[in-house]
């Protein structure tokens, strides 16, 4: 859920940490998220598919680990705060029966565009599923 009260930028400061968020992995997110992006590669919603490629289940694809990844800061940041950019990198994929937990800071602040950085993180059972930046301009 949004928070609906925004972060203000004169309130944040380098080394606040954003509250962890535990996202279960189902096979409704993993194949719900693979057909709301369009991403029709079976791997994402054919159990067969994924097994034939040496995968044990379907896998989450990277634009749903994005929508993921905004969902997790907008919740801290609030619905002011304008997305500037958002730099990923995927590790271990994520499986329906495992969860992924988000922890994540305020790594840099720049006063002159009152933009922040946060580093974060969503880890699974078996190491980070996702990795990266979003730069936030706030209010």
């Amino acid at each position: 859920m949004t928070s609906k009260n925004t972060k203000r930028f004169d309130d944040v400061r380098p080394g606040e940490t954003l509250p962890a968020l535990a996202i279960p992995i189902t096979v409704g997110l993993v194949t719900g998220g693979a057909i709301a992006t369009r991403d029709y590669f079976p791997g994402h919603h054919d159990l067969n598919a994924a097994q034939a490629l040496g995968s044990p289940h379907i896998f989450m694809n990277i634009l749903t680990t994005n929508g993921l990844v905004q969902r997790y800061v907008e919740a801290w940041a609030g619905p002011e705060a304008r997305f500037a950019s958002l730099k990923i990198k995927l590790g271990a994929p994520n499986y329906p029966g495992d969860c992924m937990t988000f922890n994540g800071a305020v790594t840099h602040q720049d006063p002159a565009t009152r933009t922040v950085e946060i580093t974060l993180s969503g880890k699974n059972s078996m190491g980070n599923h996702v990795t990266g930046t979003v730069a936030l301009v706030l209010p």
